[in-house]
């Protein structure tokens, strides 16, 4: 080809690329939320609409040496669910870990396929992945955006709930993974962190899969699910399993590769199959409540950022809905999720902002506190501001079904307004308060009053009396040991026989904390459940329980063959729980008294991504726990301990007999603050 043959073809290339029609351009565009970018924010500096393609030019902000990546199966996605895949880029390397620069600014261009001409709002997906960077709503700042009411919503769409919604049975999900093999997975086995309200212990579920592909699990619930089976392990893009389910139901799942060889699931029958779009979809709508649950600002910024939102959700909400063809009863499980989960956000970041304006230190042996913002330390005291509550409808039973509920019920149980409204009338003033039936009774009202003001009700609603529910969980075992103390008191001769019982009568124990509890449980199912709850516990006659069969039951075992005639006491915990090496390491003086005895054994168990433990464990154990017993667990590992025992969050610590017997939960030593009473109370019971 000669000089001139070539001159002419790029000058025809030139007047080609001349012809593409620039028709939109967006500077700064607004985005309703980032998504998976945990350690920075992804943002798009701006949006070009060409007829040729969709230009967006794009900031990443990463911490600076950590490592990220963009793959080639990126695309845009329209409203309608349309996909415009990725055509080249700019600025980075595509299927390439890159590692973010000094400053943390990463500035790269992309080119997709063109979006419509009409195109208003659309998101930026980084391919399939469970964990892919997600850039959703991009629009427009001067868009408006059209969105519904929840009532608007709801009379669009009935749907009656049935009248069974509250029950106590077994749910049963089983099914098949086609063309599963164990090392090309990488996985045996998938977790679930599902936590039944009315229960007092959390109940981890580990959800074995044969070599077959099959599986099988079973359990009980007290009302309608919506959870995910997760694995942190795959090598295949497969890694959640979400269901659907009613206590009764059995859930059949085939998960097999769909026509682009992505694997996905099939619901085969029942509840799942019913809302099997939204099971589907449904993350797409709650991400957009990401930023509320990430907001550092003042109370203010807060709710401003609130009503931004939840519009957002709500117009997702339509969007997703209308695209999927969502049937009346999954819009309205989906208008539930989004109502719990937005205020689960809002209150997470209420508890976030009491830790962020407080600055503790330790000082001659004493944690000392400093308010850094005492104006805003008393907004966090003030109803007023809680008005985003508003929205929520606390007695509607379809919030139960949202994974988020459990987390949103403990939120509103200790939130800073209900902690003071329970104790602002029985505080003496050095903050003591005194234990009897009296100041029960004004703690429980007091704490009834102060989340009807925090949720704006007139009544006594479902969630406050789940709050007192809860109460009374956690403090059955305390009202439990003070039984222990009886008889020596109606042997005290001492006093008259009146004054011995009146002091029976005043103190803290199920008989008399019972009858007060269960006469403000007015919804039914509630007062059903702490009634079942109160027969289950007295008829405990047994202070210990074998262990079951199974292979961290036998790790177990092994222990207390290694340490014969000690009791153990094993404290679960992890390295990303503050709480957990705060406690190691405050009581590292106790721990060195207590490994003198010859009575008991300390074990620590830790949760690390592999059993040999990662280079800070290793680091950690050294400066901490350098003589003694350390035990490192895979996470699936941990969550079988975490399945054996009965909880999810950490610390955790359980109690083991010189006979490998398992403690029952009253008696339990609970850490190391008040370890010889709790031991010698023990011994005593066990005698």
């Amino acid at each position: 080809m000669n000089k001139i043959t070539i001159i002419t073809i790029l000058f025809a290339l030139v007047a080609m690329a001349g012809q593409a029609k620039t028709f939109k351009t967006i500077k700064n565009p607004v985005a309703m939320a980032c998504v998976n970018v945990s350690s920075g924010e992804l943002k798009a500096r701006e949006v070009i609409f060409r007829d040729t393609a969709t230009t967006v030019h794009f900031t990443m902000e990463y911490s600076k040496g950590q490592s990220f990546q963009f793959v080639s199966s990126s695309y845009l996605m329209d409203e309608d669910g349309n996909r415009y895949p990725l055509r080249s880029a700019e600025g980075l390397k595509l299927n390439t870990w890159v590692q973010s620069p000094e400053s943390g600014i990463t500035e790269f261009t992309m080119h997709f396929a063109p979006l419509p001409k009409k195109m208003q709002i659309f998101d930026f997906i980084e391919g399939d992945g469970n964990r892919a960077f997600k850039l959703l709503g991009i629009h427009d700042k001067k868009t408006k955006l059209k969105v519904p009411t929840v009532q608007e919503f709801a009379d669009a769409n009935p749907w009656t709930v049935p009248d069974d919604w509250f029950k106590t049975d077994t749910i049963t999900v089983k099914g098949r993974i086609e063309g599963y093999n164990a090392e090309q997975f990488g996985f045996t086995s998938m977790e679930c962190y599902f936590e039944d309200v009315f229960e007092k212990d959390d109940a981890t579920l580990v959800l074995d899969i044969a070599d077959d592909g099959t599986f099988c699990k079973k359990f009980q619930a007290s009302y309608p699910v919506c959870q995910t089976f997760y694995t942190m392990e795959s090598k295949v893009g497969f890694s959640e399993m979400p269901f659907y389910a009613r206590p009764g139901e059995t859930i059949d799942i085939t998960v097999r590769k769909d026509d682009n060889g992505r694997y996905v699931c099939v619901y085969n029958n029942g509840s799942s199959r019913d809302v099997e779009r939204w099971l589907r979809t449904s993350g797409s709508i709650t991400d957009v409540l990401i930023p509320l649950s990430r907001c550092k600002g003042k109370f203010d910024e807060a709710n401003t950022l609130s009503d931004k939102v939840w519009q957002n959700a709500m117009y997702c909400l339509q969007t997703v809905s209308r695209r999927e063809h969502y049937t009346p009863m999954e819009i309205q499980l989906a208008l539930a999720d989004v109502q719990t989960s937005f205020a689960e956000s809002y209150m997470s970041y209420a508890t976030n902002r009491e830790f962020a304006l407080m600055k503790q230190e330790v000082r001659d042996g004493a944690y000392h506190t400093e308010i850094l913002d005492s104006v805003e330390w008393q907004k966090l005291f003030d109803y007023k501001n809680y008005y985003q509550l508003r929205r929520i409808d606390f007695d509607n039973p379809l919030l139960f079904v949202s994974s988020d509920y459990s987390h949103l019920l403990n939120r509103m149980q200790f939130a800073q307004p209900v902690r003071i409204g329970k104790y602002k009338d029985i505080e003496d003033e050095n903050g003591g308060v005194v234990a009897n039936v009296e100041n029960e009774k004004k703690e429980l009202a007091g704490g009834y009053t102060a989340l009807k003001e925090l949720m704006g009700s007139e009544h006594d609603n479902l969630m406050a009396q789940l709050c007192a529910y809860k109460d009374m969980l956690s403090g059955f075992n305390y009202w439990r040991n003070n039984e222990d103390v009886i008889p020596r008191i109606l042997a005290d001769t001492t006093k008259t026989v009146a004054e011995r019982e009146e002091s029976v009568a005043s103190m803290r124990t199920p008989s008399n904390m019972m009858p007060l509890y269960l006469s403000t449980f007015a919804h039914p199912y509630v007062h059903q459940k702490a009634e079942q709850f109160y027969a289950h516990k007295m008829a405990q006659t047994e202070l210990s329980s074998p262990l079951p069969d199974g292979l961290m039951a036998d790790l177990i075992r092994h222990l207390c063959e290694k340490y014969p005639g000690k009791y153990l006491l094993i404290d679960f915990w992890g390295m990303g729980c503050g709480p957990c090496r705060s406690a190691i390491q405050s009581s590292k003086d106790k721990r060195a008294e207590i490994a003198k005895r010859d009575d008991v054994k300390l074990i620590f168990i830790a949760e690390e991504r592999t059993a040999e433990g990662s280079e800070a464990y290793h680091k950690y154990i050294d400066e901490w726990l350098a003589d003694e017993v350390n035990i490192c667990l895979t996470y699936d590992g941990f969550a079988r301990m975490q399945e054996l025992f009965h909880f999810n969050g950490i610390p955790h610590y359980e109690t083991i007999t010189p006979d490998c017997r398992r403690v029952r939960d009253d008696l339990q030593l609970q850490g190391f603050y008040n370890f010889d009473y709790e031991l010698t109370r023990l011994k005593e019971r066990l005698k």
